[in-house]
């Protein structure tokens, strides 16, 4: 079984295989410069995977996801990867903790999101969503991970994401979340999608 895996995200993609690593699936990554134009994950998402499939012609992914933080009334959201300079992670988180430095722990809430869209051609496409919630830490605590990880802290585990190992943080995150519905998808529905 073999699906484009729309991103140039590297960690994406790892998050992807290590989460299907007991399946026969092949991710191929492919990656074009597309706008994310959408207003939602889901828009952005759907773009992506409907640009993969029209490129290569077989079932394609597109996942868009990002930090929405309460206080600063949702945003970076859709624009998490360009808050401050687009693919610069310390600039962004740089920028989020300047933004809320004088801002107390409680008033400090967020979540991941993350939107998964599954496009099979002729606007045939299937979409799965996570979140996780979690507050914005005063620093960066963590080497792991990628993106945002190092300043969203996990209350359940009073870790930020960026403390915690990847097979940890594959059963708990946003991502998480939408692959285990993705997966599920997949496993009931293999012979309707291939067959």
């Amino acid at each position: 079984m073999q699906f484009i895996f729309v991103s140039k995200n590297k960690g994406k993609l790892k998050e992807f295989q290590n989460f299907f690593k007991d399946l026969n699936i092949e991710f191929i990554q492919f990656y074009k410069d597309i706008r994310e134009e959408g207003l939602t994950f889901f828009e952005n998402a759907y773009l992506k995977a409907k640009e993969g499939f029209k490129e290569k012609g077989i079932a394609s992914i597109g996942e868009d996801s990002g930090l929405v933080i309460d206080y600063l009334y949702g945003m970076p959201g859709v624009f998490s990867n360009r808050f401050y300079k687009e693919g610069d992670y310390k600039g962004n988180i740089k920028k989020v903790l300047e933004i809320l430095k004088d801002v107390p722990f409680y008033k400090r809430k967020a979540k991941f999101v993350s939107v998964i869209v599954l496009y099979l051609g002729e606007n045939k496409f299937f979409s799965f969503k996570g979140e996780v919630e979690g507050f914005i830490s005063f620093e960066e605590k963590g080497e792991q991970g990628f993106g945002y990880d190092p300043i969203f802290l996990y209350p359940q585990l009073g870790k930020t994401f960026g403390e915690i190992s990847i097979e940890i943080k594959n059963r708990i995150s946003h991502r998480a979340k939408a692959l285990m519905e993705f997966k599920k998808f997949i496993i009931e529905n293999e012979g309707n999608i291939f067959g």
